[in-house]
């Protein structure tokens, strides 16, 4: 433990006991110092606080952050199924239900562990936890993604996630009858303020778009293509529900209710396409949809 003492003086009376903090530990973000507030890693005069605390003059603020942990990621011999690989690039199908890097509570079982199984090379851009990994899907999304093998590729391909010229086309159930047979919903996209753990249409969120096509309509039901101009976290989810047609199975952003028993979401990556980093040329993958997508739809005729 890396255990310091601070002194409250004059000019800090009155101040949140998380907000002096963040001032004091630049290098530390403001939800790491509630985690440690929280998880009574910080103590004022010995007593545990909340974040929201009011600082008294004198007081003795006592923060022991814990010592950071080295990530080791272990290559997991998990079955992948692979619709493209070459020197610089691997084209993942992923099914529904695979988180695809590690995370905290979530080191193994994940799409990372088994291409350090599979590939003796993967960019190090993003580092040890996400190696090779340009764009991400969701854990209870399946499809389409392609893998960096090298840092060239990766830098080439996040270029193009950067300026929208990499193709990205999703299948989505979505509750109830769209009335337009296509659309383009463009809603700012962030945090949402009451809650963090979801994301929402915002003011001041970051731009973003999603076209749409009416594939068929049910009697209470509609499924649709959508193609991401942008790529922002859970963008398809959170423009559908927004407009009042949220993906069947989204725990988060759907109904509560669902006459299905689903694992999440109905939100396939079906169609994938880039320029090659290396021979230049534009290439295309797509994937059929998978059975637990397939047998809803048949329930639906």
């Amino acid at each position: 433990m890396d255990i310091q003492q601070l002194i409250i003086a004059e000019e800090d009376v009155n101040s949140r006991l998380d907000v002096f903090l963040a001032k004091n530990f630049e290098d530390k973000s403001r939800s790491y110092i509630q985690k440690l507030i929280e998880e009574e890693n910080i103590k004022v005069n010995g007593k545990s606080k909340k974040s929201n605390y009011k600082l008294k003059l004198k007081d003795i603020v006592s923060i022991d952050i814990p010592e950071v942990e080295e990530l080791v990621v272990k290559a997991e011999d998990i079955p992948l199924d692979i619709l493209y690989e070459d020197q610089d690039v691997i084209v993942i199908n992923k099914p529904q239900g695979m988180v695809v890097h590690p995370a905290p509570g979530n080191y193994s079982g994940t799409l990372v562990n088994a291409l350090l199984y599979h590939c003796k090379d993967l960019s190090g851009i993003n580092g040890v936890a996400r190696p090779g990994i340009v764009h991400r899907i969701d854990k209870d999304t399946s499809g389409i993604l392609v893998i960096a093998k090298n840092d060239n590729a990766h830098k080439k391909l996040a270029n193009q996630l950067k300026e929208h010229t990499m193709k990205r086309e999703y299948i989505a159930l979505l509750e109830g009858r769209l009335k337009n047979d296509k659309g383009t919903i463009d809603k700012p996209i962030g945090r949402n303020p009451k809650d963090r753990l979801k994301m929402d249409v915002v003011q001041g969120g970051k731009k973003a778009v999603t076209h749409y096509e009416v594939l068929e309509r049910y009697e209470r039901n509609t499924l649709v293509k959508c193609v991401l101009e942008t790529g922002r976290t859970h963008q398809i989810r959170v423009h559908m529900a927004s407009i009042g047609h949220p993906l069947v199975g989204d725990p988060v952003y759907g109904f509560k209710k669902s006459k299905f028993t689903l694992n999440g979401q109905m939100l396939h990556a079906k169609k994938l396409g880039f320029i090659h980093p290396s021979l230049e040329k534009y290439i295309e993958f797509e994937s059929d949809l998978p059975n637990y997508f397939n047998e809803v739809l048949k329930k639906l005729y």
